[in-house]
């Protein structure tokens, strides 16, 4: 009893402190002014201009912290603060997104993975859990096995997705740094806003990792009592 209370805890509270650190370190940076006193649209035309991809378009996009960049329309959508200010925070967010554009024009390995899989997780993950249900509820082990099947496609597209974050925010990093967009301290502060921007998704990839063995144990313990 006392290990599925340790359990659910973590599963609901580290995704909740991941999504703390992200808005904490973000407020603080986001209010330090970047020296180059570029705008994060700024920033983010700078990079792209300077590694051939002067086709992919730069707009302002609505809600928090609602950055993101659609390789199929090449469009790298900015939350309005970061579009319009100058900001340590806005700088190292615009860079990271254009890392992910920078990533689509070389076909990142990934990337272009991550990218595959994406039908195949919204279709499996959403799916599993009808099979998982039925499965434990009834206490048939194949609908359940046929349940965890369809969840590690999801699952694996959350790891897939931490190499795909963490290289973007590296080469924002160097982009930013060697085109003179942040300078000195300002380099530490980016790299707390990209490493707490990370934490999301090795959040929610361990929170997956998690679950997926729970249930691959309740599936032995079924399988075991057949």
């Amino acid at each position: 009893m006392i290990s599925y209370i340790v359990y659910f805890a973590i599963i609901l509270l580290l995704p909740i402190y991941a999504q703390m650190k992200v808005k904490r370190t973000y407020k603080k940076y986001s209010k330090v002014r970047s020296t180059s006193g570029m705008t994060g649209a700024q920033v983010a035309r700078t990079i792209l201009d300077a590694n051939g991809l002067q086709e992919v378009r730069i707009v302002e996009s609505s809600g928090y912290l609602s950055d993101h960049y659609n390789p199929m329309t090449k469009i790298i959508a900015l939350s309005s603060h970061n579009y319009h200010e100058a900001s340590v925070a806005g700088s190292a967010i615009a860079a990271h997104e254009v890392g992910h554009a920078i990533q689509h024009k070389e076909s990142y390995s990934f990337l272009t993975l991550r990218h595959k899989l994406v039908p195949v997780a919204n279709i499996s993950s959403n799916a599993s859990w009808v099979f998982i249900m039925i499965g434990m509820l009834a206490s048939f082990s194949n609908l359940l096995l046929i349940g965890i099947v369809l969840l590690a496609a999801g699952v694996v597209f959350q790891i897939v997705t931490l190499p795909v974050e963490f290289n973007a925010s590296n080469r924002a990093m160097n982009q930013m740094v060697s085109l003179g967009v942040i300078r000195n301290e300002e380099e530490r502060h980016a790299k707390k806003v990209l490493n707490a921007a990370a934490l999301t998704y090795v959040a929610a990839a361990a929170v997956a990792v998690l679950e997926l063995v729970r249930l691959v144990l309740i599936y032995s313990g079924m399988t075991s009592r057949d």
